[in-house]
């Protein structure tokens, strides 16, 4: 069943009625070439989970290579669908469920045992961050986390510091994984066709975080006061966000040798370690 056509989209749609749904962000692929470069990105060995299946259209892909795949559908409109299009692959389950409500840890334990996994899942433009945020801060036992998301959010998400898209959630990726852009994919590969273009990005996750801290609350509490106001100095958002002297911050600045008058975007991820270490 090639699940990449227009034509056996519609068809499907017809035979079970189904409607897409903009607020669950139902846009489904149709270019076999983004699928293959999605799973090989992947970079299978042993098991997948899937997040947000559609119409089955990577889970086909995944379920040729993987041993076992567990696609998450938060659209229970789609279990029927799944189970047709499905239906020649002995080596899926599908789960209906909120992937931001699961017990993901307990969930990847009882259906893949201790081995580590991959993650692919084309998200919502709505809740790629929350979702990639839970993934990274759970530190779940996985290889590589492959996602479709709007192009935009991919850039800032695989940024490098002096950058307009370097930020908070640029440097949560860059503490846990190694990002990499794999392909962009325009509006034109997709049914219905989005308002923006998209692209496959890879976070391939570090056996260690990339840097040493004393306390992960204060380094990504000294990120986020960093980028809270953007074009204010470093001095000034540490200052609005710990209860420390100005004055001192200055001090603790200096001597770790980063200028005061320096805006978050411009610190790389080693400088914040170097900076939430001394305000600890």
């Amino acid at each position: 069943m090639n699940l990449t056509s227009p034509k056996t989209i519609r068809q499907i749609q017809d035979k079970f009625g189904f409607t897409f749904k903009k607020g669950l962000g139902q846009n489904f692929l149709t270019s076999r070439d983004v699928l293959e470069e999605i799973a090989d990105a992947a970079e299978i060995d042993g098991g997948v989970m899937e997040i947000g299946p559609g119409f089955g259209v990577l889970t086909q892909e995944l379920c040729e290579r993987a041993e076992k795949v567990v696609s998450v559908e938060i659209d229970e409109r789609l279990l029927p669908v799944l189970d047709y299009t499905l239906k020649e692959y002995d080596n899926v389950k599908i789960i209906h469920g909120d992937v931001m409500k699961l017990d993901l840890r307990e969930l990847i334990k009882k259906e893949f045992g201790e081995q580590k996994i991959s993650i692919a899942a084309n998200l919502p433009y709505y809740i790629t961050t929350p979702i990639i945020t839970r993934l990274l801060e759970e530190k779940l036992p996985v290889n590589n986390i492959i996602v479709m998301v709007q192009k935009e959010v991919a850039e800032r998400l695989s940024a490098r510091e002096g950058t307009k898209n370097y930020g908070a959630i640029t440097l949560l990726c860059r503490y846990y994984t190694e990002p990499e852009i794999i392909t962009k994919v325009p509006a034109s590969l997709f049914v219905p066709p989005p308002k923006v273009d998209s692209a496959v990005l890879r976070l391939r996750v570090l056996d260690e975080p990339r840097v040493k801290v004393k306390d992960e609350k204060v380094f990504f509490k000294t990120i986020k006061a960093a980028f809270s106001q953007r074009r204010k100095t470093l001095l000034n958002c540490l200052s609005g966000a710990f209860p420390i002297a100005k004055e001192d911050i200055m001090g603790l600045l200096t001597k770790a040798g980063i200028d005061p008058k320096r805006r978050g975007e411009t610190l790389s991820i080693e400088e914040f370690a170097k900076v939430s270490d001394m305000l600890e």
